[in-house]
């Protein structure tokens, strides 16, 4: 099989957790022992280095083109052109006579021809259910998309946890059958030993000894500011416990930036590239992620990977991917959410719960699994 593969995910420097998924996915897809062929779709009018994660040279190709982003866009969106599988063929110079499949790792401008197979993932429906916690661009540029148009065009929808599916399923009025929950995995620097140097992490983002972390995107949605209020109504600054927020900036940042330097004990650490995110997790005494709703939450998973006993919200996909293994609050609730953080951080009994439940739940979680449920999916 010929399969095409949307990566201009990969093109951005900082991943989040869209970026994280495309590169993780397509590295345990890379890994499996078959004969398929492989071509990698970028466009970017300015050269940017690809993040393309390790594999065969000879069964994956990359087809990167120049053309500005925004006439590709407009072209694909009302002109249906060029159809992208038949532009990786013209690239490739009849290297392959045509793409069997192409699969997209999030929503994006995409037109195929009808003979190939579109395979689309979709991670969350937060973009539709809480429209507040977007700007208006962002509010149009996903109405300008039509996810549900496209979800209706795929022949396969991919949804990153059963909460999402139901979510798409009830939204878009997808039928179930059409809509695959395959579970990303723990990324590898997560799950390996700590080759870091501590110290100079330390050092570099001033780290006090006892802190609550948070790590995500800088935005609404992430509850933040609910979480800053409950530190503070739990009088934890009091006690020498910090409250430390890492994460890229969002939409929206403004109000929480002023917030966090508002609020005695609280630090905005920025963007943490992955081989300090070890050392941010496995020094914290608690990871508080009160999201209002995630398809996924890969946080929630990083944090009891490195042994981090967990609070994280009741809504959404959160409880089924964390199980019995953290402590669930109301997101909505600030009483409920300090009420949370001090009963864990006071007891060490609960603590050792929350680690060892923790290192179990994450078993769950295997790229390589999913990349098999990936290709399986394909033959199907």
């Amino acid at each position: 099989m010929v399969i095409g593969i949307d990566i201009r995910t990969l093109l951005e420097r900082k991943k989040t957790g869209v970026g994280e998924y495309t590169y993780e996915l397509l590295s345990a897809i890379f890994r499996q022992n078959t004969s398929h062929t492989y071509i990698l779709f970028a466009n970017r009018s300015a050269a940017v280095p690809i993040d393309i994660p390790p594999h065969k040279n000879n069964t994956v190709h990359v087809v990167y083109t120049k053309i500005p982003n925004k006439l590709l866009h407009v072209s694909l969106l009302y002109l249906t052109f060029p159809k992208l599988d038949k532009l990786l063929v013209k690239k490739l110079g009849g290297l392959v006579k045509q793409v069997d499949y192409f699969f997209s790792p999030n929503i994006g401008f995409c037109a195929l021809s009808k003979q190939c197979t579109h395979i689309l993932t979709i991670h969350d429906l937060s973009f539709l259910l809480y429209k507040e916690c977007l700007t208006k661009k962002r509010q149009l540029w996903h109405r300008v998309i039509r996810p549900k148009k496209q979800c209706e065009k795929a022949c396969y929808v991919i949804t990153p946890s059963r909460s999402a599916k139901r979510d798409v399923q009830a939204v878009f009025g997808i039928s179930p059958e059409k809509i695959t929950p395959i579970y990303p995995g723990v990324s590898r620097w997560c799950l390996n030993s700590n080759d870091t140097d501590t110290a100079s992490v330390q050092e570099r983002y001033a780290l006090p000894e006892k802190y609550i972390l948070f790590l995500g995107t800088i935005e609404p949605r992430k509850n933040i500011t609910r979480l800053i209020g409950a530190y503070t109504k739990a009088a934890l600054h009091d006690k020498g416990h910090h409250l430390l927020i890492a994460g890229k900036l969002g939409w929206k940042s403004d109000a929480i930036l002023k917030k966090i330097v508002d609020t005695p004990g609280v630090s905005y650490l920025g963007y943490v590239p992955e081989e300090h995110k070890k050392v941010l997790y496995d020094l914290a005494t608690l990871f508080v992620y009160p999201s209002l709703y995630e398809g996924f939450g890969f946080p929630v998973v990083e944090a009891m990977a490195r042994e981090v006993p967990v609070i994280t919200s009741n809504r959404s996909s959160l409880p089924e991917v964390v199980g019995s293994a953290a402590y669930l609050v109301d997101p909505y609730n600030t009483n409920e959410l300090a009420e949370g953080m001090v009963r864990v951080l006071g007891s060490e009994a609960l603590q050792d719960m929350y680690r060892e439940k923790g290192k179990v739940q994450v078993k769950r979680y295997s790229w390589d699994v999913a990349a098999e449920q990936f290709l399986t999916l394909l033959k199907q």
